[in-house]
């Protein structure tokens, strides 16, 4: 007995021809089939990376953040924030193996914050057995911390972008750039990108109150997916807030749509 998974492109003359995914169409006798069913398509490539492997893409955006690799997990530290302090930036990636029995994995998150002065975060991706284990310890989740990883190919989103509506001002810096509309220190709309091997992170994207609905948004999306695509960058991928209707609507018209959600834990000592 074989199996074969692929899209049924013909059926008749007593032969059935299905196209696998990889290698040329493969014709069968219908007298030789024994049973078939329908399957569900796979997900895109992108959508089978892990959100371990996902989120191992957004550290490209922020390079003066201090990492300590805690087995399979990540403690990041960022000793100099500008504006408020980013949670992403600021709590260990507890996704994996930590490579130490849970209460010590638990004691060493704690005792690198303490050091530095900030409190303990951890960030677990939602009904996660890494989440399941923080809880059963006592650790809680902020009242506002949950977000979703969206992603795309760079190709499919640039696609659904209308022409720019306004000129946009390109700065980049190495593997980072920073979009703006509007000029000055009090741009009219601007957003953040950076590359990390063929993945392009964006962040920041914002306008101001009295200037949205008039297409900026995407005007700096454009600029800065058509850097990333000069720089070979085939993914884009953004965090958008669980508790944000109208960033997740503005994504999804684009393309992107939702790959896991992360959610930040403290410690019962930081409650």
């Amino acid at each position: 007995m074989t199996d074969l998974l692929g899209v049924c492109v013909a059926w008749g003359d007593g032969v059935c021809v299905v196209q696998p995914e990889t290698g040329g169409a493969v014709t069968i006798t219908l007298a030789d089939i024994v049973s078939g069913k329908p399957v569900p398509p796979r997900p895109s490539i992108r959508q089978r990376v892990s959100a371990r492997d996902a989120e191992s893409h957004t550290g490209a955006l922020w390079p003066a953040v201090e990492r300590v690799a805690l087995g399979g997990w990540e403690l990041r530290f960022d000793p100099a924030p500008v504006g408020r302090v980013l949670k992403r930036a600021n709590s260990c990636l507890a996704m994996g193996d930590p490579g130490l029995a849970l209460p010590r994995a638990l004691a060493a998150i704690e005792e690198f914050y303490a050091e530095r002065g900030r409190d303990p975060l951890a960030q677990v991706e939602v009904g996660s057995p890494e989440e399941d284990a923080f809880r059963d310890a006592g650790w809680q989740p902020l009242d506002h911390g949950e977000s979703e990883l969206w992603l795309a190919s760079v190709s499919r989103v640039r696609r659904s972008l209308p022409p720019p509506v306004r000129p946009v001002e390109l700065v980049v810096n190495g593997p980072r750039a920073v979009a703006s509309v509007g000029s000055g220190c009090d741009p009219l709309a601007e957003g953040h990108a950076a590359i990390d091997g063929d993945w392009i992170g964006l962040h920041g994207v914002t306008v101001d109150p009295t200037h949205r609905r008039r297409g900026l948004a995407t005007a700096v999306v454009s600029e800065l997916l058509e850097w990333g695509a000069e720089q070979g960058a085939m993914t884009a991928w953004l965090h958008v807030e669980t508790d944000n209707p109208g960033a997740q609507e503005l994504w999804a018209a684009l393309g992107l749509a939702p790959h896991h959600a992360c959610r930040y834990l403290r410690p019962p000592s930081s409650s």
